[in-house]
């Protein structure tokens, strides 16, 4: 492997570790600031990556998604424990969607921070393999925000979108349909797998090439 694979592969790892690990870091925090302390008292809004890890999401799957040459590596942190009762009790239904969309406040907002500071180098400049390693770490962090912010979107459980979804259904007794997202819970992975593993991804994956198109071409 030459030397610019191996830094772009390292770039691309440490990008999806920073977008995966903040997403969990940031439910925690949103969750701390409307006084649940779960997170905090088990150490969950640490930098620290290993407290994070999930031995599936954070290293099989991408390592997976890499050797099979998949056009992007995908995955997750070890959720952060919230004990959403008391976040409703003190923010109310409200303070639950904040918390659930938390994650996805802070990878659309690395990717935008990315996207201005991409704009501003000077790719003919890059006179060493530091620069290129900066580079690619940048790149890569649009991208995998970007990937991560939408894919969370989605109103499918156990994704942040189908969380809000709920409780923003319940804030405004809309019951049918927080039943109905309560009862899709245990069809969630399954539903999921049907979108990203069928022909079905074409569409499930378009809103991410759109947006990665617009800001990075």
């Amino acid at each position: 492997m030459e030397n610019k694979e191996i830094l772009q592969l390292i770039a691309t790892i440490l990008a999806l570790m920073v977008a995966i690990i903040g997403h969990e870091i940031m439910h925690g925090y949103m969750a701390y600031r409307y006084g649940d302390y779960t997170a905090k008292s088990a150490g969950r809004l640490s930098i620290n990556p290993l407290v994070h890890i999930d031995p599936i999401g954070t290293i099989l799957v991408p390592a997976i998604l890499y050797i099979s040459g998949a056009p992007f590596m995908f995955g997750w942190a070890k959720p952060v424990p919230i004990y959403v009762r008391e976040v409703i009790r003190n923010g109310g239904y409200k303070g639950a969607i904040n918390v659930s969309l938390a994650g996805i406040y802070y990878n659309f907002s690395l990717a935008l921070i990315a996207t201005v500071i991409l704009r501003y180098i000077d790719l003919d400049s890059i006179s060493s393999l530091t620069e290129l390693f900066l580079v690619y770490f940048i790149f890569q962090t649009v991208v995998y925000n970007v990937v991560l912010g939408i894919f969370n979107l989605y109103p499918i459980p156990p994704l942040d979108g189908s969380h809000a979804l709920a409780y923003f259904a319940s804030w405004n007794r809309w019951d049918a349909l927080a039943n109905l997202l309560e009862a899709a819970n245990r069809y969630g992975m399954v539903i999921l797998i049907l979108f990203i593993a069928t022909p079905l991804s074409t569409y499930f994956f378009a809103p991410i090439r759109y947006v990665l198109s617009l800001l990075i071409g």
